[in-house]
């Protein structure tokens, strides 16, 4: 696995750099022993939550106490979300991350992503960068929380 490309929505760049935390978030999709392929989607799970739990991140956490929806990591004023399943979980991940800022929990977010070749090489109608990118800009008065989107292949 590596990075490929970062999109930066609503200026999420500037306040993940603010934070010392975007070099830290880009380079933990610099893992070249992860192969992308059809099952690997549980591997790189493992490795991402155990970056971020070693980072001090909070892993899997509720959005609210009433109900069992959570995100993949938050930390301080961010949230981050990883992304490896069908394309129709993207919008509500976004759903999410955006609910968080609205209620001022968070400041910024990132949502890791495959690109769109290497979502076709891990399965059908997976979630992919070149998509939720599109989306993004089309929905940019909607989703107004800061976004950084990782895109890894």
């Amino acid at each position: 696995m590596k990075l490929a490309a970062i999109y930066d929505h609503r200026n999420a760049d500037s306040e993940w750099t603010r934070r010392d935390m975007q070099e830290w978030l880009t380079d933990v999709f610099e893992a070249p022993q992860l192969k992308i392929g059809s099952g690997c989607t549980s591997g790189i799970r493992e490795y991402v939550s155990n970056e971020f739990k070693s980072s001090g991140w909070a892993w899997d956490v509720r959005i609210n106490t009433e109900t069992q929806l959570t995100i993949s990591a938050m930390k301080g004023d961010m949230a981050f979300q990883l992304q490896t399943g069908n394309i129709s979980r993207a919008p509500y991940d976004l759903l999410k991350l955006q609910y968080l800022f609205q209620i001022k929990k968070i400041e910024c977010a990132a949502l890791a992503v495959p690109t769109k070749e290497a979502a076709s090489k891990i399965g059908d109608n997976i979630a992919n960068a070149d998509r939720i990118w599109k989306e993004l800009q089309i929905f940019d008065r909607v989703i107004t929380v800061p976004i950084l989107l990782v895109a890894f292949e």
